[in-house]
């Protein structure tokens, strides 16, 4: 790739879209850089499911033609983006990355993409994931293993792992991605990006396929906060035809992203994110060295006191799993055949959760809450890991003969799952690498329906670390 297309499919889409508005960069020139990219990586990482090249490039001349007269839009006009294949497209398969949706053909829109589509953005296809993203690895033995740009023998990390290796690797500059324990922010972590769970309901769900439907969760991936921040200025707000979407007053996600960290108090978990016992020693030194960073840098620093946290995740586990039983109960009746094996496996257990169990985990779900809420009372923001590993390779990760399950990679959830169960806003951002080269996340978390806060503590650190000026060589 020579260095015009590099600086064009790794600029911000802060950057890049000042470049599109004053004609300096050509949306389609972007466009077909992008395809020729996807294509070029496409057999090495396998992100895609589905590449849009005629579709694609009609977007992009529609978005030139507007522009050149007089009519631009916003900062997603003419920008290059994918999404998780849970995302509605009209005339376009959703299949889940399953063979039994195989046949699913869209007949409107998901209200996300109409959104996207009005903002002027150019959607070149649909990405990998976890069958049903019914796991954290990213791994599908059906549509084949997306795999990590930063070295293919390792995992993405799931369930939005198409999507995450779509922005890493610069096939395009941002990505939509799903999240019920983590499945924006673990491969965001493990794929060196950035990646937004927005509070539940924030970001309407009408037209995205359910795994979880009291814990899924919309939102962006892309290669910086600020660009998490421009795609959710586009996503967001009410939703009639979803039951649960907020009508919570939208703002501008980036209006005080530029702010810096004076003022602001981060709470540091002083339980559970940073025990030696759960998370490897690179984790938590690499998010220690950014919380100095931040402190340094204008931000007091406060211990938090949560004994109780590591509740969260068998929380998490209950209710996803009884949800995704009710989702799944008629499918897997008529096609359990055409299930993967893990993610069949998982069902089936799920069908002897019972009702007493799932009543007693949302009853917990909500005191656990009540708690995160009393804890966090005096700060901005929670900063702790991501996820508790190194990436494992996909070999680690990968069932033997005669196991449904890989014991690899079960740890991958710990962190993430936790704000599922709250519903807070939650950022994985870059800050560093490991020895062998591979990326570390860490996470910030805020109050609900405070993105603003986090994206603009994730900006504030990119610009202090430049961590995510970083792509891998591909």
């Amino acid at each position: 790739m020579n260095q015009r297309s590099e600086d064009m499919l790794f600029t911000s889409i802060r950057s890049i879209s000042e470049k599109i508005k004053s004609g300096d960069v050509s949306p389609v020139e972007l466009t077909r850089k992008s395809l020729e990219r996807a294509d070029r990586l496409q057999p090495r990482l396998n992100a895609f499911l589905d590449i849009w090249h005629h579709e694609a490039i009609d977007q992009a001349k529609k978005a030139e033609a507007e522009i050149a007269a007089g009519n631009y839009i916003g900062p997603m006009h003419g920008v290059p983006i994918a999404l998780k294949d849970l995302v509605d497209v009209a005339g376009k398969p959703t299949t889940a990355a399953s063979k039994v949706l195989q046949q699913n053909i869209a007949t409107r829109d998901a209200t996300i993409t109409t959104r996207l589509k009005r903002s002027g953005a150019v959607v070149i296809g649909k990405t990998n994931l976890v069958e049903f993203a019914f796991g954290p690895t990213g791994l599908n033995p059906y549509t084949g293993d997306a795999r990590n740009p930063w070295d293919d023998n390792r995992i993405t990390g799931g369930s939005s792992s198409g999507s995450g290796v779509a922005v890493a690797a610069g096939m395009v500059h941002a990505a939509i991605g799903s999240d019920t324990g983590g499945s924006i922010r673990m491969p965001a972590a493990l794929c060196g990006i950035a990646g937004l769970k927005p509070t539940y309901g924030r970001v309407p769900r009408s037209g995205v396929l359910d795994l979880s439907w009291s814990q899924d969760h919309v939102g962006p991936m892309t290669r910086s906060a600020i660009d998490c921040g421009i795609l959710m200025n586009v996503i967001s707000g009410y939703d009639g035809a979803d039951i649960a979407s907020s009508q919570h007053a939208v703002p501008d996600f980036t209006a005080d992203i530029d702010m810096g960290l004076d003022g602001l108090r981060i709470g540091v978990p002083q339980d559970y994110f940073f025990d030696a016992e759960i998370a490897d020693k690179v984790v938590i030194q690499s998010v220690r060295k950014a919380i100095d960073l931040l402190e340094r840098n204008g931000a007091e620093i406060v211990e938090v006191s949560m004994p109780w946290v590591s509740d969260g995740r068998p929380i998490n586990v209950v209710i996803s799993l009884a949800e995704a039983a009710a989702v799944h109960e008629k499918l897997i009746n008529d096609h359990a055949d055409d299930y993967t094996p893990a993610v069949r496996g998982r069902i089936h257990s799920a069908m002897g959760i019972s009702a007493i169990d799932y009543i007693r985990a949302q009853r917990a779900r909500r005191t656990f809450a009540e708690k995160m809420s009393e804890a966090t009372k005096g700060v901005d923001v929670l900063i702790t890991p991501t996820v508790p590993s190194q990436t494992p390779t996909i070999d680690e990760c990968t069932p033997r003969a005669g196991e449904s399950v890989a014991s690899g990679g079960a740890d991958i959830p710990l962190f993430t799952s936790i704000f599922d169960v709250t519903g807070q806003p939650s950022l994985s951002v870059n800050c560093g690498f490991d020895s062998e080269g591979m990326p570390i996340g860490m996470m910030v978390t805020g109050r609900p329906f405070d993105e603003g806060t986090v994206l603009r503590v994730g900006h504030a650190y990119e610009e202090l670390a430049n961590w995510n000026k970083r792509y891998p060589q591909i």
